[in-house]
């Protein structure tokens, strides 16, 4: 991982404002170069204003040291470097001075407004120095050296350390903007990244759930049929073989087709369907496989409903089944999710009341179909149970697969102490 901004900023450590102990260090042997310079030209600067030698070197070395500060204080150097010019001293404090303060984050004007400051003192100092030598007789160039020379020497002690600090502040915003952008890129990056596993793990609950449901249709109709067929075979064994027979036919048949229901399912599964990789997905697979199943046309629809209801009656169930309005194809969902809710309702029924009267119907209306399964009140005399398990997911999987398509689901008791199951589903 690359460092970031805040992550560099939190790894310095320099001393008082200086960011990294390389920079205090330079600083400091930029500092010592200055004041040796201030006090060596301040020996000249004595002789000429008629002081001590001693006070001119001190005077330089206190003058010179001030580079020290450059980064804290940039506009006290420049000044300070602006003070001491006609002495003819702080050459380097100047150009120091002068990069630092153009490199620094402080307004354009005042930049510009201190360069020209430091630019017009050079430019008389430098002019009344040339003068002087001219007048003494120690250059015996023609007068229009005088202007040459102040202009040149001015511009050459002010321009390039003005523009080199301007290019390196530019340079350094850049980056620092560079910078913040790729931590601001990174901690996108990361919120995505927790976002799509919330997303993922959201998605991999959703297939527990549409697997548990899968497998809860497929297998819990069929198996509840051939229990309730076992009980009844048990019960006549020895009165009536014949119907023993046919009972254990029945069970048979009713195993074979939950068989056929989960290899169909598994088999869609193993195979990957619609590009799916069950290796790396096993989870959302499974429900792309049941997905196939329904597009393939060998799930369940409604002209299968006869054979449901008549799979109830064999078994006992009192059941009778009233179709409304004229048959129509439909949405291979929406009949897959129809004759479940059916299924799901006898299955109800054959757990929780059994011998008791039960009424399917299925009404075909404009733009929707209607199902409604109630039972009346359990017979509460010479009832036998079958003891099926209830695992209380039947209801909560019907509610889930109605609501998937837009649909109404309501379920709940009579007054005449049955059950009732109803659901309305748009055609499309």
């Amino acid at each position: 991982m690359t460092t970031t901004g805040e992550e560099d900023t939190a790894a310095r450590g320099g001393p008082l404002w200086w960011a990294r102990r390389r920079s205090a260090a330079f600083d400091w042997s930029l500092g010592l170069v200055s004041a040796v310079e201030c006090a060596v030209e301040g020996v000249p600067f004595a002789r000429d204003a008629g002081i001590p030698s001693a006070a001119g070197v001190v005077f330089g070395l206190l003058a010179g040291s001030v580079l020290v500060v450059r980064r804290k204080w940039p506009i006290a150097v420049v000044l300070v470097s602006i003070a001491i010019t006609p002495a003819q001293m702080g050459y380097l404090m100047g150009i120091v001075g002068l990069y630092t303060l153009a490199a620094s984050e402080l307004p354009r004007r005042i930049i510009a407004s201190l360069a020209g400051m430091q630019l017009v003192g050079t430019l008389i100092v430098t002019f009344v120095r040339v003068r002087q030598s001219m007048d003494q007789g120690r250059l015996t160039i023609g007068d229009w050296f005088i202007p040459f020379a102040a202009i040149t020497t001015s511009l050459g002690l002010t321009a390039p350390p003005l523009l080199l600090g301007m290019y390196v502040g530019a340079r350094r915003r850049l980056m620092e903007s560079l910078r913040e952008r790729a931590d601001s890129l990174e901690r996108e990056l990361q919120l995505l990244a927790e976002r799509a596993e919330e997303r993922a793990e959201w998605a991999r609950g959703e297939e527990r759930t549409r697997i548990a449901r899968e497998m809860h249709d497929v297998v819990a109709h069929r198996v509840s049929l051939m229990v309730v067929h076992a009980a009844a075979l048990q019960a006549i064994a020895r009165k009536d073989p014949e119907k023993a027979a046919r009972n254990a036919a029945l069970v048979g048949d009713m195993g074979r087709q939950a068989l056929t229901e989960l290899r169909e399912m598994l088999g869609v599964l193993r195979s990957g369907g619609a590009g799916a990789r069950a290796a790396s997905v096993p989870l959302m697979a499974v429900g792309v496989a049941a997905a196939v199943v329904v597009e393939e046309g060998e799930g369940p629809c409604l002209s299968e409903l006869d054979e449901l209801v008549g799979q109830s009656a064999a078994a006992g169930m009192v059941v009778e089944l009233l179709v409304e309005g004229e048959a129509r194809p439909y949405a291979p969902e929406v009949e897959q999710t129809a004759y479940r809710v059916v299924q799901e309702a006898l299955t109800n029924v054959h757990k929780h009341a059994g011998g008791a009267k039960t009424h399917v119907r299925l009404a075909h209306r404009v733009g929707e179909i209607a199902m409604q399964v109630e039972n009346g009140a359990p017979p509460e005399v010479g009832s036998v149970s079958a003891g099926l398990p209830s695992g209380g997911n039947g209801l909560v999987g019907m509610r889930e697969r109605v609501v998937a398509l837009g649909g109404v689901f309501v379920s709940g008791p009579t007054e005449a102490g049955g059950f009732r199951v109803s659901a309305v589903l748009p055609a499309s």
